[in-house]
């Protein structure tokens, strides 16, 4: 008997790049003034700590965190940036690994 390996569902094949997704929310969190505050505050980063940690992984995991962690930002980032709030929240746990 052989087995044959499952392969990836279709949203999984054509699941973004992680990094690139936690880069294009970060921009949609700096777009407002108050969010960004938000997360500045959140994460204790500064601006320039920001700027400095942008290749960061652990940075970029802390965008998606930063969005799972307030549904009403998850859901409109998700719509902003054209994903399903799944595909965020599973970007997130990739990042994490």
């Amino acid at each position: 008997m052989t087995i044959l390996p499952r392969s990836p569902s279709p949203a999984k094949a054509d699941a973004p790049d992680p990094q690139a997704l936690s880069l294009n929310a970060l921009g949609w969190v700096l777009a407002d003034g108050e969010r960004a505050q938000r997360f500045l505050a959140l994460t204790g980063l500064t601006p320039d700590d920001l700027r400095a940690s942008l290749g960061d992984p652990a940075t970029l995991a802390g965008v998606l965190e930063f969005l799972c962690a307030y549904e009403p930002d998850l859901v409109a980032a998700a719509e902003a940036l054209g994903v399903e709030p799944q595909v965020i929240a599973e970007a997130r746990e990739r990042m994490a690994r």
